[in-house]
């Protein structure tokens, strides 16, 4: 894996990641659905980039994009966990 694909994986966590942020702020949305909705968001982006920035995807055919873009999504989740968790030991 070179590192423009390396890139892909983490500008697909960033911007899920500020989906997930807008989606807390927003009172009316469910908490609970983010996670689900931060990996529909990654996979959506992984076809994305696949289709119209082929250069920043690793993926070498569409169902590896649609993973790589749905771990990415769970992987901002898990981010926001981690730093909420070390906000409350602190």
């Amino acid at each position: 894996m070179d590192i423009l694909g390396i890139t892909g994986i983490a500008a697909i966590a960033v911007i899920c990641y500020l989906i997930g942020l807008g989606l807390k702020a927003w009172d009316k949305f469910d908490d609970r659905k983010i996670p689900v909705l931060m990996g529909v968001s990654g996979a959506v982006l992984g076809i994305l980039a696949y289709f119209f920035a082929p250069n920043i995807m690793v993926a070498e055919d569409l169902i590896s994009a649609i993973a790589i873009g749905i771990v990415s999504g769970f992987g901002a989740t898990g981010i926001n966990q981690i730093y909420k968790q070390s906000q409350k030991e602190a």
